[in-house]
């Protein structure tokens, strides 16, 4: 997967890490699945609340992990049965220390998840993150209690970069073929008012 539009030099796993369709069809190894969910667990959040969960189905727990692929909208089943595992993230609406709405609960789970992604980047895997998932499912197969609230899936494992086997497989390697590109910084960043570049970043 190439890199096309890298403006100002980063850390290698960012530059690495990409969203593959097309994983080996073998197991994660516990230690490795440790390090992410250790990686997501030191993300920074409002508060020190760290308002997010995660329901996990490993591979080679053939009953949980078909549960979980059920629970993904159809397009996603076919290629994420594949990863060597699952996992449904969940977020707790409101502060745990005052019981109030927590408005940054989303934002503090997608911190989390980055960092997860990245260190399966760093230990020779990739995530595939998912939105096209069944929350009201999610919530009635894992109990998932009030005041909590599914949001996405993830699935993790050992990219495939051999060639394609059947009609699916080179599909998917064509959405994956395609280069990752970014919006420039200058779209993105602004100074004195919305729409007024930063003086400090180049213009393209």
């Amino acid at each position: 997967m190439s890199v096309n539009s890298i403006e100002h030099p980063v850390l290698d796993v960012i530059r690495n890490r990409w969203s593959p369709y097309r994983f080996e069809p073998r197991v994660v190894e516990d230690d490795k699945l440790l390090q992410c969910l250790e990686a997501a667990r030191w993300a920074a959040s409002s508060f020190n609340d760290q308002p997010w969960f995660w329901i996990i189905a490993r591979r080679q727990e053939s009953s949980a992990f078909e549960r979980m692929i059920g629970c993904l909208m159809e397009p996603n089943q076919a290629w994420a049965r594949n990863a060597g595992a699952l996992l449904l993230t969940v977020t707790r609406a409101s502060f745990a220390y005052n019981n109030k709405p927590n408005r940054v609960a989303l934002h503090d789970l997608g911190q989390a998840a980055a960092q997860l992604s990245l260190q399966a980047t760093e230990l020779g895997l990739q995530v595939h993150q998912m939105a096209g998932v069944n929350l009201s499912l999610v919530r009635q197969e894992y109990g998932i209690p009030e005041g909590h609230e599914p949001q996405t899936a993830i699935a993790i494992g050992y990219p495939d970069h051999g060639d394609p086997a059947d009609d699916l497989a080179r599909e998917l390697q064509q959405r994956e073929s395609s280069p990752r590109t970014r919006k420039p910084i200058a779209e993105q960043v602004f100074g004195d008012k919305w729409g007024s570049q930063a003086d400090f970043v180049p213009a393209r």
